[in-house]
Parts: C-alpha cells; structure tokens; sequence
C-alpha cells in the first residue's frame, strides 16, 4: 500500500490500466504521485513503459540531450514530431504527452491549434505541452476545446531562456510567486489538465499544488507537488554536461558505455574479438 501526506494508506493505482488524463486527476483526488519521465525514442519509451512510468513527456529537452545543443529553443516543429511518433508507438499504458517547440504556438492560436492537432494525428500522443502563463491562457483554451489535451508549464520556462538570462530559481520574490500563483489558477481555468512547476521555491510549490484542482508536476519544486519528472538522461547519467541540484542520478550510464566502447576497441585492436565462437 502506498502512504498519503497525512500518513493513511492509500488504495494504490491499478498499474496495468492505460493512464488518462482523467486518471491523473483522480491520483492527485487519492494522494498518489504521479510518475513522469523523458523520452524520445522507441527503446528509452518501451523501457518507461514496462517501469510503468505514469506520463512520458516528449520533450523539446531533445534539443540538448539528442541533439547536444544549448538550449532548447533550436528544436523544430518536424523534429519533434519524429521523436513523439517514435515514442507513442512504443508505449501502451502510460500518457504521452508531446511538447510544442519554440514559436510553433506563440504566433495566434491558429497557428498553435493546427500543431496541436499535427502532434496528435501524426505523431499520435495523447496530450501537448505549452510554457507560459496567463499570457496563453487563450490559446490553451481554444486546443482544449478543439478536443486536445493541454499540459502548462511556469515556473523556470527553458523556451524563455533567452529572457531569463539564466537557469537559476525563479519566483523567489513576492511579485514573481504572485505570477506564478496567477499563472497556476488561469491555466486551469483554461482547461489545462496538469501543470509542469519547474525550479520554484517547494514552499511556493506546495501552495499551488494545493491551490488548484489539476495535479502540479514538480522538476526541482520539492516533494509537495502531485508529481516529479525529470530528464530521463539527465537521471541516468547520460547527459553529464551539467548536473542540477535537482536531479538524482539513479545510474551513471555515461561512464558504463563509455567503458564498454574503450573494452570492445581495445579487443578489436588486439584481435580479441570477434572470438570463434561469435563466428559463422
């Protein structure tokens, strides 16, 4: 059995059904956390799967840990749904949710609707992700209506990044925790069914996780919110570039594959490999 915050035990999710965004909802109603990882290929996806990962988020994160960029703003629209069709056809019980990239939204909500529909009919996930507050409450509302599922994003926006000027915390002063407060309840109004909440105070993260109806997903915003994702490469210690304090590193799979490169060249090179008996 799992544990609510209040320390009852909570009737757990029943793991082999297939994970909605009405089933996000009621989790958040049971006190049951919501897992959600990255991906963006068929094999990371179908391991996600079988781990019984809640969400896998396709996320424009592709730009640095595939694509070794700086940021993620140099992702396109093609791209992105190269990555989410690979991934939603992995992946059978949990919500797969595509992020749209950079300017493939911000133009009018024409603009933003037509992606909307391009990630769920060809790319076949069940849900997008957009970054921004009360400024795309609109455009939330006019995809919600057209039938597709909308995740927010506030907090840290990576798309912003140019804005920001840096990767630090945000809303650490009293203006910027009242926008994000705001943010948090238009989006929902909106229709947005959850909220990605990334590198904010926990404390501020725990009120919004409270103050709203949708479940508040946590990247480096403490333990009280709904959910947790992180990068999947950043977890595995695949993408080793930088290491936020955020991020617990669950493996050091860089350093392993790095090794087994070194092994197999060095057999090669020595004749070692391929042995008799790995021959025809």
């Amino acid at each position: 059995m799992t544990r609510e915050r209040n320390g009852r035990e909570a009737k757990p999710e029943k793991r082999d059904k297939k994970v909605t965004t009405k089933s996000l909802r009621l989790m958040k109603e049971r006190k049951q956390r919501i897992v959600a990882l990255t991906a963006y290929d068929y094999l990371m996806a179908e391991l996600l799967d079988q781990a019984e990962v809640d969400v896998i988020l396709v996320g424009d994160s592709a730009a640095m840990a595939v694509q070794g960029r700086h940021t993620t703003v140099s992702v396109t629209m093609e791209e992105m749904l190269y990555h989410a069709e690979l991934v939603s056809s992995a992946v059978e019980r949990a919500l797969v949710v595509g992020d749209l990239p950079f300017m493939s939204y911000q133009v009018n909500t024409d603009e933003a609707l037509r992606n909307a529909g391009r990630m769920v009919q060809q790319a076949h996930v069940e849900a997008v992700k957009l970054e921004g507050g009360l400024s795309i409450a609109p455009t939330i509302r006019r995809i919600v209506e057209a039938g597709i599922p909308v995740m927010g994003h506030l907090g840290l926006t990576p798309q912003s990044i140019h804005k920001f000027g840096t990767y630090q915390v945000r809303a650490t002063e009293p203006e910027e925790a009242d926008e994000v407060r705001r943010d948090a309840k238009a989006l929902e109004d909106a229709g947005a069914f959850a909220i990605v909440l990334e590198k904010v105070p926990a404390s501020l993260a725990s009120e919004v996780s409270k103050s709203v109806s949708i479940p508040i997903i946590g990247i480096g915003a403490g333990p009280e919110c709904d959910g947790q994702i992180l990068v999947s490469h950043d977890m595995l210690g695949l993408y080793t570039k930088f290491h936020p304090r955020f991020v617990r590193r669950y493996a050091e799979l860089g350093e392993q594959m790095k090794n087994a490169f070194a092994r197999y060249a060095q057999d090669v090179r020595a004749g070692e490999f391929p042995r008799e008996t790995e021959s025809y």
